[in-house]
């Protein structure tokens, strides 16, 4: 088994089929949106494929250590996940081509119109550990 993590972007990646804004979709189709993603969820969960799935709110900062005391935040000027990322799901599958699957069926989940959004999902395998050296030949 492989974890993989399938990323949901607002923005960045390829432009989706289906390309309208969720802020212009009515909640009928918002509701059916998020239904879709449950089931979908709630479907890999029973096979034993999902570890997590995540929505992310659109709020967010950065921070960094500065030093004693409390660290600097800020909202910007820096390129934010919170504008990019909408959210994630890590599943534990057998192989990368299951790990594209289920990507594909992610990316159907509807949207305006009630059509099938046709999103760009990433798909990053998680860095498997290091392997061990036991032996190093230098020549």
């Amino acid at each position: 088994m492989a974890k993989y993590l399938l990323l949901k972007h607002y923005r960045g990646a390829p432009a989706a089929v289906n390309d309208v804004p969720m802020e212009q979709w009515t909640p009928q189709e918002i509701s059916a949106h998020v239904q879709y993603m449950q089931d979908f969820a709630d479907r890999v969960e029973k096979t034993g494929e999902l570890v997590d799935s995540q929505a992310l709110a659109p709020e967010g900062s950065w921070v960094r250590f500065d030093g004693e005391g409390r660290p600097p935040v800020t909202d910007g000027p820096f390129a934010e996940t919170k504008d990019l990322i909408a959210g994630w799901m890590v599943i534990d599958v057998d192989s990368h081509e299951r790990a594209v699957e289920l990507a594909g069926e992610l990316s159907a989940a509807p949207g305006a119109g009630g059509k099938p959004i046709h999103e760009w999902l990433e798909v990053r395998p998680f860095l498997a550990a290091a392997p061990n050296v036991t032996e190093c030949s230098f020549k």
